[in-house]
Formats: structure tokens, sequence, C-alpha cells
């Protein structure tokens, strides 16, 4: 599939999620075998770990059809770079969605800021250039909104193997934003 092919693949699985007509293909037996021997996910998605927000859900997708990363907050770290970095580089995935949502708790927690203890502020601390880059007035959903966006060019800052991927044309990054009332996936 073209990457044009992909973003329409993942906007037809969210129309299908948010009018509760999900097809649930792709998650039998004969998939979890054919999966044996390797997997070719056709797009990488980093999300929050809000157990409200899934991807595969999300897009009505199968097993191996998405490589999902999830850490509160959808924030480049080390460990998250480094998952993205493994799935272009060994996978030949094309296509990278950065996707926020709606009343995200880790971008509200950045906002309100104070100690939150040392692991906590480390994770906030990613979402602090989302703060800064908004109005003082900015709700938690225009922070969720600009965090996404500058989290997708930071990997390109962070990464060699990103940068040189999307440099080429390899690969496209795309960020974007799950409402929670609705289902729907809107890309920025």
């Amino acid at each position: 599939m073209t990457k044009d092919e992909v973003l329409d693949r993942l906007k037809v699985g969210n129309k299908r999620f948010t009018e509760d007509k999900k097809e649930g293909k792709l998650q039998d037996k004969a998939r979890r075998e054919d999966l044996t021997s390797g997997q070719s996910p056709y797009a990488i998605v980093l999300s929050c770990a809000d157990s409200r927000v899934v991807p595969e859900l999300t897009f009505d997708t199968g097993l191996g059809e998405l490589f999902t990363v999830r850490v509160a907050g959808n924030i480049a770290n080390s460990s998250s770079i480094a998952s993205i970095e493994y799935a272009v580089a060994n996978l030949g995935t094309e296509i990278i969605v950065v996707m926020g949502h709606e009343s995200c708790g880790a971008v509200t927690a950045a906002m309100n800021g104070g100690d939150n203890g040392y692991n906590l502020n480390h994770l906030v601390s990613h979402i602090a250039p989302a703060i800064a880059a908004s109005s003082k007035d900015a709700t938690v959903n225009e922070v969720v909104k600009k965090n996404a966006k500058l989290t997708a060019e930071e990997l390109k800052t962070r990464s060699t193997i990103i940068t040189d991927a999307v440099e080429s044309g390899k690969v496209k990054i795309v960020p974007a934003y799950y409402n929670l009332d609705s289902g729907v996936v809107d890309f920025l």
C-alpha cells in the first residue's frame, strides 16, 4: 500500500469503529499462526496509554496490522523512539501516527504543574514544550493537539533513522487527535 492508501485504510477503519460496524478481521487462530514467522504492520501508532484509547479498536484492525507504542501523553522518550525506530528500520513500516486524545491526564498533570514525583515529573517534562507553545489560556485539548504535532516533529529531530526515512520519502509522520465521546480520529 502507498502511504495515502494506509491513511485511507486507517480512516475507513475508524469510520467503521465510530459507526459500530467493526469487522473484527484477522483476530483468529489462523491469523495468529500466520504471524509466527514475522510481522509487517502497515502503520505505527504512538498513542497514550489511556485505557479508553485503543488504536487496534479505534482503527478496526487485526493482529499484525499496527505496531502500537503506548505511553502516557504519547511522548517521544528514548524507549518509545527506539521502538518506532525498530519498526521503521526492520519492518518497513511507512506511516507513523502520533495520536493524542481528548482530556489527556498526562497533559492535565503537566499543565497543573507541581511535584508529582521523579518518574511522573520526568514524563510530563516531555509535554512542557507543548504548553510553552500554546497560549496561556489554552485548554487541555488544545495542548493535547499541540503536543501531538510537536511529538511528530520531535521524532524526526531525535532519531537519525526516522529523519533519514522521512527525508528519503520512505516514511510519513501524521499527528492525530482522538475524540473520546465519538471515537472519531481527526488527522491534524
